[in-house]
């Protein structure tokens, strides 16, 4: 038996834990990690018998770019790097269809991944469909997973992931991209997913409200089977929900994880010391972010755009979430960092008229 987990406890609940701190980390160190860092923290992973590891660019396969930053390592290398270095866990990544190909897909297969997820907007699920077809065809297991779920009811997320199941997703679920939801939001939406399909269905929570660990729990006793949660919370804006604290609240709650503790505390404290500058915290502007429903990979390109053009990023973040702005839409951010710069303008000379 596992220090503090129960390993070998068939009579209780497994959840599956994926563990994307070198794919969504890579948002909160602009897609910067290094071999070194990916090595380390992918053998530490594996050394705790973490199930998948999941590893990229921020935005996934094929992501790096200008538009929504350029990674320090080829696709290519961080596949081989984390690859080599898992024994035991599985092999995760993620794509968005519009960055990833089907080439890009092909290459990943060649380098061994075990699990594949595509994630689409919450209301845009037939996007997905050719890749999961194309995937089911070779055998690989895919999962389609719904971002920004908070802009859909659950009825909509309900049959949204039925469609995903139809195209072939082996697994199903929803991410909490801006951190918005409060734990009954979840219970909501997993239920109602729970009834409509038959497949495991998971939960990927962010940090802006404080929420992550809560709203994870409330997944989970909603009937969510995979939880996606990360070292120190390392991901975009205040971070994803903690891996080392999820884990011995599940076991304590009476589910299996099937991960030794102290070697999950081990991990833990190697991913602070050697990908993060320091740890995710919940500062104003991921306050304002989960509040005004805006994803958590804008953070740094709202800060730097709105230092650039003298506007506060706080209402760059409030007037993002009243457009309805959605991960891909970038470019956005610019287009209204320049609005409320010329709307500022404006009063100021009606002023100085008056």
């Amino acid at each position: 038996m596992s220090k503090a987990t129960g390993r070998g406890a068939p009579s209780r609940r497994l959840i599956q834990i994926h563990d994307p701190s070198l794919r969504d980390g890579h948002h909160a160190v602009r897609h910067n990690l290094g071999p070194d860092q990916l090595r380390a923290y992918a053998e530490a992973a594996n050394a705790a018998f973490v199930p998948v590891v999941e590893v990229g660019h921020g935005n996934g396969l094929g992501a790096s770019s200008l538009q929504v930053g350029q990674a320090r390592l080829t696709d290519d290398e961080m596949l081989a790097i984390v690859r080599e270095a898992l024994t035991y866990s599985q092999l995760g990544v993620f794509l968005l269809p519009g960055w990833a190909t089907l080439r890009d897909i092909k290459n990943a297969i060649a380098y061994g991944v075990d699990v594949v997820r595509i994630g689409t907007h919450c209301t845009e699920a037939d996007l997905a469909e050719r890749h999961l077809g194309f995937l089911r065809d070779r055998d690989v297991e895919a999962h389609g997973v719904l971002l920004m779920s908070h802009m859909a009811t659950p009825e909509g997320l309900a049959e949204e992931c039925a469609r995903l199941v139809e195209y072939g997703a082996s697994g199903v679920g929803i991410l909490d991209s801006s951190g918005h939801y409060l734990p009954a939001d979840v219970t909501e939406r997993i239920s109602a997913i729970k009834a409509a399909v038959d497949v495991p269905v998971m939960f990927h929570g962010h940090n802006n409200l404080g929420m992550a660990v809560a709203n994870s729990i409330a997944a989970a006793e909603a009937g969510a089977d995979i939880l996606d949660a990360c070292a120190r919370g390392f991901g975009a804006g205040a971070g994803n929900t903690q891996l080392e604290v999820l884990v011995p609240v599940l076991e304590r709650l009476g589910f299996r994880t099937d991960i030794d503790l102290y070697r999950l505390l081990d991990a833990a404290d190697i991913a602070e010391r050697e990908l993060m500058p320091a740890p995710p915290t919940i500062d104003s502007v991921s306050v304002v972010s989960g509040l005004a429903g805006v994803f958590s990979g804008f953070k740094n390109r709202v800060l730097d755009i709105s230092a650039r053009e003298g506007v506060d990023p706080r209402d760059v973040f409030f007037e993002l979430g009243r457009r309805q702005a959605i991960a891909g839409q970038e470019d956005l951010i610019l287009d209204v960092a320049l609005a409320l710069r010329r709307s500022e303008r404006d009063r100021e000379f009606d002023r100085l008229r008056q």
